[in-house]
């Protein structure tokens, strides 16, 4: 889902503005005086799947109001190379002023929606979902999430004010789990649910005994994990169990055959590559 546009047009004004700076000197130098309206395609120079046409389409409105962005595939669909994906009407300034941060996101965003498509595809006939975390671009988080659900994962916290998660390092400055979690039960705000990363089976038995709601098997061998997840099962067979660490896409199905019920990962995001797009002027 994306932002409303209370929230998506500051970001994609200030992109705009970072671009444009003082004026797009070969643009407005070209058609100083005598707007024309004319017609671009844009055009999928490798096969992928699609996101942030939307995205794009606010770009150009931003610009001009006039423009006319109309999609020919649906966002989140795969197209195979040389697809035209979109056709675009208006004013030629908006459409070349427009060009650059509108491609940019839509090439980064059909990237990301590439690569979770790849993951989910693994792990498409089991229970077990694909989430996201938070290793994001700073200033591109809200989209590259967004990029991830239209892939297939499903969204992890946003922020660090969406949810309890006990890492690590929150265990080792507090001392101890049981001490982080009864810390964070005497402030957090309801309704909000607490989930704790564990690395050891003694850690796993811990945050049981804590009864948290998410339990994460952060970095553990497959045997472990196997074992982990039984444990969990055979204490409380409501409580959310997510692997983490380590999460190729070789790797992937193995880990979600343990019976965990969530697998996050980072790399779609941040090893992915965009997706090429061209637009051309007709």
């Amino acid at each position: 889902m994306l932002p409303p546009l209370l929230v998506l047009d500051p970001l994609l004004e200030n992109w705009l503005r970072e671009d444009l700076g003082r004026g797009d000197r070969t643009t407005q130098a070209i058609f100083f005086g005598h707007a024309k309206i004319g017609q671009a395609s844009w055009i999928a120079k490798e096969a992928g799947v699609i996101a942030g046409l939307p995205v794009a389409e606010r770009v150009f409105q931003l610009l001009n109001p006039t423009i006319h962005f109309t999609p020919t595939v649906a966002e989140g669909e795969f197209c195979p190379k040389s697809k035209v994906i979109a056709e675009i009407e208006g004013s030629f300034d908006a459409l070349l002023i427009g060009e650059r941060v509108a491609l940019n996101l839509a090439m980064r965003l059909s990237g990301i929606a590439s690569e979770t498509r790849k993951y989910v595809e693994k792990i498409a006939d089991l229970s077990t979902r694909l989430v996201d975390t938070r290793k994001t671009t700073p200033g591109l988080r809200i989209l590259e999430k967004y990029a991830s659900g239209i892939g297939g994962a499903i969204n992890h916290r946003l922020g660090l004010d969406d949810a309890i998660m006990i890492k690590d390092n929150h265990i080792q400055a507090a001392g101890s789990i049981e001490e982080a979690v009864r810390r964070v039960r005497q402030n957090m705000p309801y309704p909000l649910t607490i989930e704790v990363e564990t690395s050891q089976l003694e850690e796993v038995n811990q945050a049981l005994q804590q009864q948290v709601e998410i339990i994460m098997l952060d970095n553990m061998d497959l045997e472990m994990m196997q074992t982990a997840v039984e444990m969990i099962r055979n204490f409380n067979s409501k409580t959310k169990i997510e692997a983490s660490g380590n999460i190729t896409l070789d790797r992937i199905r193995n880990v979600a055959e343990t019976g965990v019920d969530y697998i996050s990962t980072s790399a779609p995001i941040t090893r992915s590559t965009w997706l090429d797009i061209s637009m051309r002027i007709d």
